[in-house]
């Protein structure tokens, strides 16, 4: 069986970054999909579900609502190992493409204050798994030491 690109990737010397994960192509369409690594896998610890969760909620409607991304938002949402999200994009991209808008929707994420959106319990299958304070510091993080100075080598995948 073939193995996935995400497997073929270095985590030993992956650190968090904005990164071409992968191109798919769709008849004449290209989606790309960006690995938004948030935390140093097998390093730090990964994140917990309930930020996590808070941060796909509030990095999708962010997306969604976005004047210029909203209709070339395909997904958002959590990596099953924790230390970051996926964002699927249509567009045959790069992640110098992405630098702004990705820096602006965790500026969003840092700065919300109020009622989680689409979290309650008609709105969410586990409504109760959400926290804003941690969501937000892990924000505040990632924009401070990786997205405010973000260079080459946390763009493109390292050998």
């Amino acid at each position: 069986m073939e193995k996935i690109a995400s497997f073929t990737v270095n985590h030993l010397v992956l650190e968090p970054g904005i990164y071409v994960s992968r191109k798919d192509h769709f008849g004449g369409t290209v989606i790309t999909t960006f690995d938004l690594r948030l935390t140093v896998p097998n390093k730090e610890p990964a994140l917990n579900t309930a930020e996590l969760h808070t941060i796909e909620h509030l990095g999708a409607t962010f997306l969604r609502n976005h004047p210029q991304w909203k209709d070339r938002t395909v997904y958002f949402g959590p990596m099953g190992c924790r230390t970051g999200c996926y964002v699927l994009l249509e567009g045959d991209l790069e992640s110098e493409d992405v630098v702004g808008l990705i820096t602006e929707m965790f500026e969003f994420i840092r700065d919300y204050e109020g009622e989680i959106p689409g979290a309650r319990e008609e709105e969410c299958g586990n409504y109760l798994d959400q926290n804003l304070a941690v969501a937000k510091y892990t924000a505040r993080r990632y924009l401070e030491h990786t997205l405010y100075g973000i260079d080459d080598k946390h763009l493109h995948y390292q050998p």
